[in-house]
């Protein structure tokens, strides 16, 4: 059975899990903002890998990749995607501090905290969410940051996985806070390891044999 295979309804069903992963993403992170915060979950994509670039934008635009290893019933490897010009003003909005830079200049570890802070409380809530809907155990690692161009950063994530599997799962994330003033788009990455997605399709009821 091919990943490409999810009917509608599937993939409605994984974009109500990032709904509702979503929902409680956003009362963590108006926590530890101390502001409104607003996400919600446009689409969900299963895309082969010479799709994915093209989804994440230009290969030399600069982004802040924050890489999750998944264990349990689904392993895999999760890349949370943004711009860095969005992450720095998200972490600037978290830390309240206006001069924070994430590329140019010194290494901030505060900033790279803070982003790692943001990665984490997305992907475990995700997580969460997709486990309540499937049945799964998943438990995500201690987040590590990557800044580089978006072709370096995607090409090293699927050379590492694209002997076992051709296709990617992809929830689109946005978050507006500051009374919607700031609106960033991401790309919640999913790679998983070899039969991972079978688990996961058999889980939304789809059979090896379909």
């Amino acid at each position: 059975m091919e990943p490409n295979r999810l009917s509608a309804f599937q993939l409605d069903v994984l974009r109500e899990a990032g709904n509702i992963g979503a929902g409680h993403a956003t009362t963590s992170m108006s926590k530890l903002m101390n502001n409104k915060v607003d996400m919600q979950v446009p689409s969900v994509h299963i895309m082969p890998f010479d799709e994915v670039l093209e989804w994440i934008g230009a290969s030399d635009t600069p982004v802040a990749g924050i890489m999750i290893r998944i264990y349990g019933d689904a392993p895999g490897t999760v890349y949370f995607i943004l711009h860095v010009e969005e992450a720095e003003s998200l972490v600037k909005s978290m830390t309240q501090h206006s001069d924070i830079q994430l590329v140019h200049g010194e290494t901030n570890h505060f900033a790279e905290s803070a982003i790692k802070e943001t990665g984490n409380i997305l992907t475990g809530s995700y997580l969460s969410a997709l486990s309540d809907f499937t049945g799964l155990h998943m438990q995500p690692s201690v987040p590590f940051l990557h800044i580089d161009m978006a072709g370096a950063i995607v090409s090293h994530a699927l050379i590492e996985v694209s002997q076992v599997t051709d296709h990617a799962l992809i929830i689109e994330t946005e978050i507006s806070y500051g009374g919607k003033s700031h609106r960033i788009h991401g790309n919640f990455l999913f790679l998983p390891d070899p039969g991972s997605f079978l688990k996961l399709f058999q889980s939304l009821g789809i059979e090896e044999n379909e």
